[in-house]
């Protein structure tokens, strides 16, 4: 049985969407091919819901097969093993469109699991993870508000692309991801180099003009299979009792949030709900609540984030600023001494300290994916310790909200990093969050670019970040927050984040909780997030104007230079004997490319100089009349054996000295180092005149 088949065309390939032949035992499954790449679509719920959890337990997995490339994957069992940064970040990428489009009180289990079967290289199998998720959603008896449809958009020469080829990537000023409905935008993934927001608003346009084709594909697919939804129990709170603990519960609610500390914040927060809830509880109540402690908790805080968000949007903040005002700021550089750079940056009750250490192009991380991209120069590390939020929880390893802050911050310094032909170095950067109150992504973009600039690393353009949120009512009723503080992102409807210079933008990150977002309210936002953007990065250079002019002491000095390949050989030697030597005589590291690029690395300038002139003086042929330095390794009766790099020559005793010399050890001896001048290259070798001995 091969089910049904379903066709449209994306970005000028035509697109299949195979349903009912696979995976049948799943609540609603597709597979979806274009080209040669070919995703296979899962989405399963449970038929109840867990008990006693108050909150939507979706699981997302994007897996990637290496299989689907003709690969047997590394290490010792020879089989997948923890997803790669890239399958968490897709997996990242497909739950944030839908999470927002579950029904609210629906607490059953949902799964949907994605799995590249077959890729094209130049068909990423992402987006079509994407789609496929939201078609096994819409096709399946789960509720689910949607069809969403989902868009690649890159930019070159001033026209967008639609899910563009390697090709067309490696030369796009843009990379973004866009999902939406056919009514609005839900989720926004990209990173620039260094582009206007206008240019980032057509992307955005255009990738919806696309999605709206997709939905409308979707719908005529459930249409066909006329689809009908399950039914699911929905958790609801009473009326009667929502009622009578909100009219309890006003004017002690409004009292308690009047106030512009946080900690006060917190605490009375805490009181007014135990008050409320020990009135309900209580002996006058004749038990009349017993068991509903929790329901009575689920709507005091409905109350509390109803009114606060009411007070932000008469425009009052949590702490008191202004909707277009960003925290206090202060940063400092240089902390750590033994660090090739250091920075902290710090904005309200949100601080991060970043390090960067700089290494040789060797090593850069190996990545092993369904990508041809395998190694990675630049990296950042983001870490979230509990101590930052005031938490006493044991040290994990990084979870996806640290991988996907941690490639945000990544993405938002990769437009202005010097190639690798202009500063032969691997980059790592590792934000610590010390504390966090708010965007400590865009703080670890902040403290990261300070870090570089303390590093030496000549960026092209120093880079900020800003996280801008919203409360919306209704069209008319709308607040655009600047900087946004924890509370303001966990009771509001937007968290948008843009990263950028001067010029332009380098990345930007957008989640929404409603069910979508008009181009209106986010060309607001952009707005102020570029006046946001640029304060910031004002207040920044005040501590640190430009890139300091000298590396750090402690980190490597690497001279590049090219030599050609055909010489790489000799400069290897058998087995490595050569490079090996020259390693061990000298305490360098060496990288040589496959292409005869050499970098040699070494804190000790001296050392350096004597590599690079060993590695020439093997890689160059030599010609009469150049100068060499080598070593006497042989004395005959008539002369001295000089060894340079692989090669060797001899100096006759009469050019040894000017004058008669009638003994060669009077003039020099074995292992002596000397600089001599070529003057003859013949069948039988080299020979030298002697310069100097060194």
């Amino acid at each position: 049985m091969k089910g049904q088949i379903f066709k449209t065309e994306i970005g000028g390939r035509e697109v299949s969407v195979q349903v009912g032949a696979y995976a049948q035992q799943a609540g609603g499954s597709c597979l979806i091919r274009c080209g040669d790449t070919v995703v296979l679509i899962n989405a399963t719920a449970s038929s109840k819901p867990r008990d006693g959890i108050d909150f939507f337990p979706l699981s997302v997995d994007y897996e990637e097969k290496m299989y689907a490339i003709g690969k047997i994957p590394g290490g010792f069992k020879k089989r997948e093993g923890r997803p790669s940064d890239k399958a968490i970040l897709t997996s990242r990428l497909i739950d944030r469109p839908l999470r927002p489009l579950f029904p609210e009180g629906f607490f059953n289990d949902v799964t949907v699991v994605a799995t590249a079967l077959s890729v094209d290289c130049d068909i990423s199998p992402e987006v079509f993870a994407m789609i496929g998720s939201s078609i096994a959603l819409s096709i399946s008896d789960i509720p689910f508000k949607g069809p969403t449809g989902s868009a690649f958009v890159g930019l070159i020469d001033g026209k967008y692309i639609l899910n563009p080829n390697t090709e067309q990537r490696a030369k796009s000023k843009l990379n973004l991801v866009v999902s939406g409905t056919k009514d609005a935008i839900m989720m926004v993934e990209a990173g620039a180099s260094e582009i206007s927001e206008g240019e980032m608003l057509g992307g955005i346009e255009f990738a919806h003009t696309e999605i709206k084709k997709q939905v409308a594909f979707i719908e005529k697919i459930v249409k066909t299979l006329k689809v009908k939804k399950g039914e699911y129990p929905i958790v609801t709170i009473d009326a009667a009792l929502e009622k009578e603990v909100a009219k309890f519960a006003d004017k002690i609610i409004d009292k308690a949030i009047n106030t512009f500390d946080r900690s006060t914040l917190t605490q009375n927060k805490k009181d007014a709900s135990n008050q409320i809830l020990e009135h309900f509880i209580s002996e006058k109540q004749k038990g009349k609540y017993e068991g509903r402690e929790k329901e009575i908790g689920a709507i005091t805080y409905n109350v509390i984030k109803d009114k606060i968000r009411e007070r932000i949007l008469k425009g009052i903040r949590p702490d008191g600023r202004k909707a277009d005002e960003v925290r206090e700021i202060w940063c400092e550089v240089s902390l750590l001494p033994r660090v090739h750079g250091s920075a902290i940056f710090t904005r309200g009750q949100t601080q991060s300290l970043t390090t960067t250490t700089l290494g040789m192009l060797s090593e850069s991380q190996r990545l092993e994916s369904l990508d041809e991209e395998d190694s990675k120069r630049y990296m950042h590390n983001y870490n979230f310790p509990g101590y930052s939020v005031g938490e006493a929880r044991p040290m994990r390893s990084p979870g996806r909200r640290e991988i996907g802050h941690g490639a945000l911050a990544e993405r938002s310094l990769e437009a202005v990093l010097p190639s690798a032909e202009e500063f032969p170095y691997a980059i790592r950067t590792v934000t610590e969050i010390l504390s966090s109150n708010g965007s400590t992504s865009m703080a670890s973009v902040c403290g990261s670019t300070l870090s570089l600039m303390d590093a030496g690393v000549p960026i092209k353009s120093p880079v900020a970040g800003i996280a801008m949120g919203l409360v919306f009512d209704n069209p008319k009723k709308v607040a655009i927050l600047s900087d946004i503080q924890g509370l303001e992102d966990f009771l509001g409807d937007m968290d948008l984040k843009v990263s950028g210079t001067k010029r332009g933008i380098t990345a930007i990150q957008m989640d929404i909780k409603l069910t979508g977002i008009s181009s209106e309210i986010l060309k607001k936002a952009m707005a102020q997030a570029l006046a946001g953007r640029l304060y910031i990065l004002n207040e920044m250079l005040k501590t640190l104007p430009e890139v300091r002019k000298e590396l750090s002491p402690h980190a490597p000095k690497i001279v590049g230079f090219e030599i050609s390949p055909d010489k790489i050989r000799d400069v290897i030697g058998s087995g490595g004997k050569v490079i090996n030597k020259i390693i061990d005589e000298t305490g360098v590291k060496i990288d040589i490319s496959d292409d005869g690029r050499v970098n040699i690395a070494s804190q000790d300038t001296a050392a350096i100089k004597k590599a690079k002139d060993w590695i020439l003086s093997i890689a160059i042929d030599p010609l009469v009349g150049d100068k060499v330095k080598g070593r006497i390794s042989r004395i005959l009766q008539f002369g001295a054996v000089v060894e340079f790099g692989t090669r060797s020559g001899m100096i006759h005793i009469s050019k040894l000295a000017r004058e008669r010399v009638n003994n060669v050890e009077d003039i020099v001896k074995i292992g002596d180092n000397v600089e001599v001048e070529i003057i003859k290259i013949g069948e039988k070798g080299i020979d030298f005149r002697l310069l100097k001995k060194l």
